[in-house]
């Protein structure tokens, strides 16, 4: 009903969002408050589109690939004090982020990261729940033979993980990639903590700084609906894309 309701009142103009009831279409007004939306404040809507696609894609791979590499590790290799470091790592889940805010803004400070991409990407790189997903895939889809294999023909460890784990991994690198794009799309507390240049902000957080100032300027109405809308089509997007890769292969990793 939200999606529906968001559908329908993003091609209404400021005149039929109060005038005509909440689902009830008016004057089709959609193109033109999309070029309203991205000419408002000389673009700034699209900055944050971009800002907020260079969290999600580039930190969501970074993450990813940290998360499989940490999980093949816990699945793969016998070292002393594993499980206990693994359970460490999945204390983590259990941590709220907003409550690791605070330190985190404090570090970021230290380091001069404040009000910088960096302070954005960086936390973003730790996934708890994203290691434990890649150490229970690589345990059910990793045959030891495969990986034993590939080293009696001469491969390194990197050879081994690049070559030989990582595409039978590939519904994890999917899955994991999924979640932590949709957290990264939808985070909210950690920009708003870390950023104050508005040029910097993701989208979400961008949106609320113009729902905030709405009682002084009603003419912004329709482009928060719009691009409210808008926001949602990158993770509509990426689901519609990827549901594929995510269902299939499920079973690559059996020896033939």
């Amino acid at each position: 009903m939200p999606l529906s309701w968001l559908l329908v009142n993003a091609t209404k103009n400021n005149g039929d969002l109060f005038g005509r009831p909440g689902f009830r279409l008016g004057a089709f007004s959609l193109f033109a408050n999309i070029a309203d939306l991205f000419a408002y404040q000389d673009g700034l809507f699209g900055r944050w589109l971009l800002n907020s696609l260079l969290y999600s894609v580039a930190g969501a791979l970074a993450s990813t690939l940290v998360s499989l590499l940490a999980g093949y590790a816990f699945a793969v290799y016998g070292f002393p004090g594993r499980e206990k470091v693994y359970g460490l790592v999945l204390l983590g889940i259990l941590v709220p982020p907003t409550v690791i805010a605070l330190p985190m803004y404090l570090l970021a400070s230290e380091a001069g990261l404040v009000n910088t991409y960096w302070a954005v990407l960086i936390p973003g790189l730790v996934n708890p729940f994203g290691v434990y997903l890649a150490r229970v895939f690589a345990e059910a889809y990793l045959p030891a033979e495969t990986l034993e294999a590939a080293r009696l023909d001469g491969a390194g460890e990197l050879r081994v993980f690049r070559s030989v784990a990582l595409p039978m991994l590939s519904p994890a690198f999917v899955t994991i990639f999924l979640f932590t794009f949709t957290g990264s799309w939808n985070n909210f507390f950690l920009p708003l903590v870390m950023l104050n240049d508005s040029s910097l902000y993701p989208v979400g957080l961008g949106l609320y700084g113009w729902n905030a100032v709405l009682p002084q300027e009603p003419q912004l109405y329709a482009l928060v609906v719009t691009g409210s809308l808008l926001s949602v089509v990158p993770l509509a997007v990426a689901f519609l894309t990827l549901q594929r890769h995510w269902r299939s292969g499920l079973t690559a990793g059996a020896v033939k």
